[in-house]
């Protein structure tokens, strides 16, 4: 399978399938968002079917819910798995302290949810997402629609009165919709 794919996929897929190793029959996993999460929910899809490995997904995003679904994990709502065992999930930067950054998707407050009703916490990149300085990117920050315009002064407030490199702050948009 790694023979067709670029270097960068054939990097995720090798986390990917190293990070399934944590995964044990009968285990609840989060199962994360993202290009390297998706090789996982990939990985984890092949021990269902060619394995037996029974596990239950719960989804950080309708996405991997989809991707998980169609490849034969059986997927459940938080509220119904109720804790998890482990989740999986990939990071959009890390430094040589193995601090990161996530949520560079979309999904980050589904993701941090679903992380924090987890026993452990498996986060997967490869070396590309490895950076000298966090903050390549803007950083995410995902609030739901109650209060946003509150949220955003309040982090601009508190922006302003850091030493850090920019203070824009913007609501990302998927066309005229947030």
């Amino acid at each position: 399978m790694t023979g067709e794919l670029s270097p960068i996929d054939k990097a995720k897929f090798v986390a990917a399938k190293r990070a399934v190793e944590f995964v044990e029959d009968g285990m609840r996993v989060g199962l994360g968002t993202g290009s390297t999460a998706a090789w996982m929910v990939r990985c984890l899809g092949e021990l269902v079917r060619e394995h037996g490995l029974r596990v239950t997904g719960i989804p950080t995003s309708t996405r991997t819910a989809e991707l998980a679904r169609n490849v034969g994990i059986k997927v459940v709502s938080l509220d119904e798995a109720k804790w998890l065992d482990l989740t999986i999930d990939g990071a959009d930067e890390f430094d040589g302290d193995l601090n990161l950054i996530k949520g560079g998707g979309g999904a980050l407050l589904q993701e941090k949810i679903v992380a924090t009703a987890s026993d452990q916490m498996v986060v997967i990149a490869d070396a590309a997402k490895g950076v000298d300085t966090l903050g390549s990117f803007p950083l995410p920050v995902e609030v739901i629609p109650f209060g946003w315009q509150t949220s955003k002064a309040l982090i601009e407030e508190m922006v302003a009165s850091l030493d850090v490199m920019g203070s824009q702050t913007a609501l990302r948009m998927n066309g005229d919709t947030p």
